[in-house]
């Protein structure tokens, strides 16, 4: 049984369960009930009692026992929480994220590339992280990324980015310039402005067809019913297809979504999946993702 396979099917909560007695790295103990009532008086008030629960899947269950799923660190602790926490032990604290997850999927997490979001962050913020070993980072506008990049890929030159954001054709040019990965091809005018870009400047970034995995029409990414052709037609061009990238509905339960975009990569013989954030990057990992975009949760702890 492949990772997916495995991630997806339905497991009993005890097979989870044993995770919650060992602690992570950087999770906080639990608080106490504001009820104190001893194991023997609630045994006595409320009998044990056979129950028909219906089981919870896997991610269900995962979600549900983190306590950082819903409120950051910095949330919990104050503002000064994320300065005093030191960049090398954030991004520690993601990777072993990853790790865990990848463990739960039975894969490995050196499949799994990290990309840092730093989108409006300051270049001293990125270059700790940079210092620390995170080589991957993410932008989603050109200009920003053009103005605050120049300096810091001198330093590093080691250093690949990533375009995360909804690129415009007319900023073609600059992006395949800049970009060593392109998350955002959604539509037929933008592959054929890449191609012709990168042509020009003999560079060829990989490219990530992102999928509207929500039909959101507010939202870009190519119709889920057009990514058989669409993938076929960035296949047919000399930009490398890194894979598929999805953003799924914002307020909504996105395992079920990560899970349509892995089906529809296994349809269309591809194997990269670009999904997942700073509050369901280890969902996605246990449902396939080969890289997530991690901002919030790597920048503030």
């Amino acid at each position: 049984m492949d990772a997916h396979g495995f991630a997806c099917r339905l497991v009993s909560y005890d097979e989870v369960a044993q995770s919650r007695d060992t602690p992570q790295l950087g999770q906080q103990p639990r608080p106490l009930a504001s009820r104190h009532v001893s194991i023997k008086d609630e045994n006595a008030a409320s009998p044990r009692k056979a129950t028909n629960r219906k089981p919870q899947t896997l991610a269900e269950a995962m979600i549900r026992d983190q306590p950082l799923a819903r409120e950051s660190l910095a949330a919990l602790h104050g503002s000064s929480y994320s300065a005093a926490m030191p960049a090398a032990e954030r991004l520690q604290t993601i990777r072993d994220g990853i790790a865990s997850a990848a463990r739960v999927a039975r894969r490995e997490s050196a499949g799994v590339t990290l990309v840092a979001v730093s989108k409006m962050r300051p270049a001293e913020e990125i270059e700790a992280l940079v210092e620390a070993g995170q080589r991957d980072f993410g932008e989603n506008r050109v200009e920003e990324a053009q103005s605050k990049w120049h300096d810091l890929l001198a330093r590093h030159p080691d250093v690949r980015l990533h375009c995360i954001g909804r690129l415009q054709s007319n900023k073609a040019g600059e992006a395949v310039r800049l970009f060593n990965v392109i998350h955002s091809v959604d539509r037929p005018s933008l592959l054929d402005a890449l191609t012709k870009e990168a042509g020009k400047a003999s560079r060829f970034p990989a490219v990530y067809v992102q999928v509207n995995i929500g039909d959101e029409p507010q939202k870009g990414g190519c119709p889920i019913a057009e990514v058989g052709d669409f993938v076929a037609a960035v296949r047919r061009s000399p930009l490398p297809l890194a894979g598929l990238m999805c953003i799924p509905p914002l307020g909504l339960e996105p395992s079920p979504f990560f899970a349509l975009l892995a089906k529809i990569a296994r349809e269309q013989d591809v194997t990269g999946l670009s999904m997942g954030m700073s509050r369901d990057y280890k969902t996605a990992v246990m449902l396939g993702a080969t890289a997530v975009r991690v901002g919030t949760a790597l920048f503030e702890g």
